[in-house]
């Protein structure tokens, strides 16, 4: 089956793409998929690990003090644009041994964050209810990402008031323009991969739904979810 992605160069085949992993390391076919499948540019970014303490860190030399610990790209990272041909995803990441991948935020997608807990119980009460869904992402550090269309994070404080949340303390946010999300299979040292909870399709990747069909949902399991613990 070919296809071509609207607005980027090349044509890839879905199955040239998945015969990548004869050949290649995960990191490269992951890239080559979120490039050549689903429209993504791709940049490689500092590897997140397991800090002393425990929980998250950052292979770059602020470690522990890292802001944004495995979420930023390598110095002088140049991103791999959705489209690039195979042969050229494989020498880009050949020159960034073990780097993270890392998805621009904010370009094709935004992405709302929750707790792991809220996003696995607020899954099937969405697809119950019927509502469109692009792709869902889950760390091993207990944050999940549900995938909405550009523009959520701006919007967000004026959605949560509209729906009557912007008083109640919420484990919630919005990443968007300027942010970049680890994307499986990143995996943070000791505690595991970044998983896919809903995978990207040909359907959802390019077409991610508003942030305010998935918000009340979100919300309210984030907010069941702190009551409960």
């Amino acid at each position: 089956m070919g296809f071509t992605i609207g607005g980027i160069r090349g044509r890839r085949d879905v199955g040239s793409v998945r015969r990548a992993r004869t050949s290649a390391g995960h990191a490269v076919t992951a890239v080559a998929e979120y490039t050549g499948l689903w429209g993504w540019d791709v940049l490689p970014g500092a590897p997140l690990v397991r800090s002393p303490g425990g929980g998250r860190g950052c292979s770059c030399p602020r470690g522990a003090a890292c802001p944004v610990p495995g979420e930023h790209p390598l110095p002088d990272a140049r991103p791999v644009p959705a489209g690039t041909p195979l042969d050229e995803v494989t020498d880009a990441w050949a020159g960034a041994p073990g780097a993270a991948v890392l998805l621009p935020v904010g370009r094709s997608f935004d992405a709302l964050e929750v707790s792991a807990a809220a996003g696995r119980r607020a899954l099937p009460r969405l697809e119950r209810l019927g509502l469109p869904l692009g792709p869902v992402s889950v760390a091993p550090d207990g944050r999940a990402h549900f995938f909405v269309a550009p523009g959520a994070a701006a919007e967000l404080p004026r959605l949560l008031y509209r729906m009557g949340w912007d008083g109640t303390r919420l484990d919630l946010r919005c990443l968007g323009r300027g942010d970049h999300l680890l994307a499986p299979p990143c995996d943070l040292r000791g505690l595991g991969p970044v998983r896919w909870l809903r995978p990207p399709t040909l359907d959802t990747a390019g077409g991610p739904p508003p942030a305010r069909l998935l918000l009340g949902t979100l919300a309210y399991a984030q907010s069941a979810w702190l009551r409960s613990g």
